[in-house]
């Protein structure tokens, strides 16, 4: 079960056990994707962008809505 309390989604996961997991999170806030990779002992977190370089924005369903 979700918990409401979470500002962000997890929308897609893309890998597995052996290979990087690449994730997209929705914040619920502000609809904004984000990309999270994971890498060795690191990670990275960017936005997502369009074409245009405007970043990648999600409507978010009224039962996330704080």
């Amino acid at each position: 079960m979700k918990n409401r309390e979470d500002r962000f989604i997890k929308t897609y996961s893309q890998g597995g056990a052996f290979k990087t997991a690449i994730q997209i999170w929705v914040d619920k806030q502000t609809g904004v994707n984000y990309i999270y990779a994971p890498s060795g002992y690191g990670l990275a977190v960017t936005p997502l962008l369009n074409r245009d370089g405007s970043p990648v924005v999600t409507p978010i369903p009224n039962h996330y809505q704080e």
